[in-house]
């Protein structure tokens, strides 16, 4: 085989993994958005509970104006549709655009179905977990499902504000609203609600099994390495150290591990060296190298 055949042959496996990827793409947008839709009309809106942003704010006028949610939905989000699209990206714009689409449409056909739980606490967990997966893999997938968010981004560049900050005063101003238009313990299932929400988008984004960072210094660096190597089968890498108050030389272990095998690791480190220094810290993503997520045996 000759270069440009080469070549030719790279593009066509490239071009065959990208449409994969988009196909992938697509289809989890897609469920995430179904998925929320399930824990909007199923669970949360026929006990008048709450979710934050411009969801929340489309609850509030279908309950005033008898109109149907999901078209409160496309419409207030199309704004921030086009100003995400000259802000922030095309790609990101258009898996929104898409998101929002089948989160409107799903909202309209789930509707009339009879609802899982008319139980108040019932209705908001359940509803808090089944929407916040249904966003966290959105989001995971590079879209998303509220326009309060594209705002949020926006607003950064101009204020002191971080964007859970900008987020959660917008929140405010929508559950101190649904106070008076469906009552203060509605109100107060709502908070509850989207604060359940909220952590389980972080648990889909981070996965159950998050990765962790581990720092080890130490006198016994070498011993501990191995036992790392042989007993935990994770790679490790030794870096060189300074210590700012003695000026001695040392030597930091540094290797990523599973948040199930941080407890095996500080045995190893105190087995061999309960004077050891350890820092562990979270990962958002790891990626290339030789590690692999894997069950602890």
């Amino acid at each position: 085989m000759n270069s440009s055949q080469e070549i030719t042959l790279a593009r066509q496996q490239h071009k065959s993994i990208t449409k994969s990827k988009l196909a992938k793409r697509i289809f989890f947008i897609i469920f995430g958005s179904v998925l929320m839709g399930v824990g909007i009309e199923e669970f949360l809106v026929p006990n008048r509970i709450l979710d934050g942003g411009i969801v929340g704010i489309s609850i509030i006028l279908s309950h005033i104006t008898g109109w149907r949610l999901g078209l409160f939905i496309f419409v207030l989000n199309i704004p921030f549709f086009f100003i995400g699209y000259k802000q922030i990206g095309k790609t990101f714009s258009l898996s929104t655009l898409l998101g929002i689409t089948v989160l409107s449409l799903s909202t309209t056909f789930l509707h009339e179905l009879p609802v899982f739980t008319e139980d108040l606490l019932l209705a908001t967990v359940f509803g808090g977990i089944v929407l916040g997966a249904g966003v966290g893999i959105v989001i995971r997938y590079g879209g998303s499902l509220d326009g309060t968010e594209i705002l949020a981004i926006l607003a950064i560049r101009r204020l002191p504000f971080s964007v859970g900050e900008v987020i959660m005063f917008f929140n405010i101003f929508i559950f101190g609203t649904a106070g008076f238009v469906f009552g203060w313990d509605r109100a107060m299932y709502s908070i509850l609600a989207y604060f359940i929400a909220f952590k389980t988008i972080d648990i889909v984004i981070a996965g159950l099994d998050e990765s962790k960072a581990a720092w080890i210094i130490s006198d016994y660096h070498k011993e501990i390495g191995e036992a790392i190597l042989a007993r935990l089968g994770r790679g490790v890498t030794y870096l060189n150290g300074e210590g700012a108050y003695t000026g001695d030389d040392k030597k930091v272990i540094f290797c990523i591990i599973t948040r199930l095998e941080e407890a095996k690791l500080k045995s190893i480190v105190e087995e061999l060296d309960d004077t050891a220094f350890l820092a562990v810290g979270n990962i958002a993503e790891v990626r290339g190298g030789r590690f692999k997520k894997r069950n602890i045996h």
